[in-house]
């Protein structure tokens, strides 16, 4: 079983980096530093998932019925059916997310080039059964509650109350799998009460490096919206590099995959401390990229393309 993480959205190692190096490094220098991975990403023969993509989610812990709304919402953005795809709205999520299927699936060679999220059972351990700190060990346990299907992914959550072994410390989320059952994890903390300036950026201030004031959250909630920027993330090197032996650069017990490998990027022109150049909302103030459906506005993290040796973004 192999797992792999998004560590603070990376985001807290590149604003080290930067008050380090501001004296003696120029803007370009620092620009190319987020945007230019050092080694590329490659692919290594290895399983990616495609067609059909089951998505069970266990909600551990106290989440209100609107932060499930905006986490499911997401999840239903990627691959939305031809009567809620917000068509005349861009950049969307399915924008984004085609990404995955026009490059990273068409450079596998697989017939299925490409995905349809689908979402199907959803459970809660509100009481927190397992206690409120877990181990990293007990996340598969929790996955495998939500009975997730062969070829699809399970999805933990953990409520902003919960600590997680490592969880502000080394990572945002991570993701893994079992390859007996054919089927993937991935689990993603609300940071609001922990270390929102860790793993929420850039919706609260950073812990470290330069001080910019936080954006607004584009749905209102440092925390969730905070979470959808690392789900992000995670779903989309689990489909890319679901066993490890996928699209990734890098040390294969710590790769750099579809998103990681552009970390603090969202937008042109972004550099450590600065998420980039984004869309606001004229009505709420809040920051955004992509439009998603039910009026749903996110913020997605870049995705290198493997073709160009770049980081994309959609804004």
């Amino acid at each position: 079983m192999a797992s792999f993480l998004v560590s603070k959205t990376t985001t807290v190692l590149l604003l080290v980096l930067v008050s380090l190096a501001q004296v003696s490094m120029g803007s370009r220098v620092l620009s190319s530093l987020v945007e230019q991975p050092s080694e590329l990403l490659t692919y290594h023969n290895g399983a990616v998932l495609q067609g059909d993509i089951a998505i069970s989610i266990m909600w551990y812990g106290a989440f209100t019925p609107t932060q499930k709304s905006i986490i499911s919402d997401f999840l239903l953005s990627l691959t939305p059916s031809s009567q809620t795809r917000p068509q005349s709205l861009t950049p969307s999520v399915p924008q984004w997310w085609e990404t995955i299927d026009k490059v990273y699936l068409a450079k596998a060679g697989k017939k299925t080039k490409t995905t349809n999220i689908v979402l199907a059972e959803q459970v809660s351990d509100e009481e927190c059964s397992l206690g409120k700190s877990l181990k990293t060990s007990q996340i598969p346990e929790l996955a495998a509650r939500a009975s997730p299907k062969k070829g699809g992914i399970a999805l933990v959550f953990t409520a902003q109350d919960v600590a997680v072994e490592g969880f502000c410390m080394s990572r945002c989320g991570l993701h893994g799998s079992d390859r007996n059952t054919g089927s993937a994890y991935i689990w993603v903390g609300n940071s609001a009460a922990q270390c929102p300036g860790q793993c929420a950026w850039p919706f609260h201030q950073p812990m470290y490096g330069p001080q910019t004031p936080p954006l607004v959250a584009p749905n209102g909630d440092v925390g969730v919206d905070g979470m959808v920027i690392n789900l992000a993330s995670l779903v989309a090197g689990t489909v890319t590099n679901p066993f490890g032996d996928g699209f990734f650069q890098g040390a294969k017990e710590a790769p750099l995959e579809a998103a990681t490998a552009c970390p603090g990027v969202y937008g042109k022109g972004a550099y450590p401390g600065y998420a980039g150049d984004l869309l606001v909302d004229a009505t709420t103030g809040a920051s955004y990229n992509a439009n998603g459906v039910r009026g749903r506005k996110y913020m997605v993290p870049a995705l290198f393309d493997p073709s160009t040796s770049t980081c994309s973004t959609l804004v």
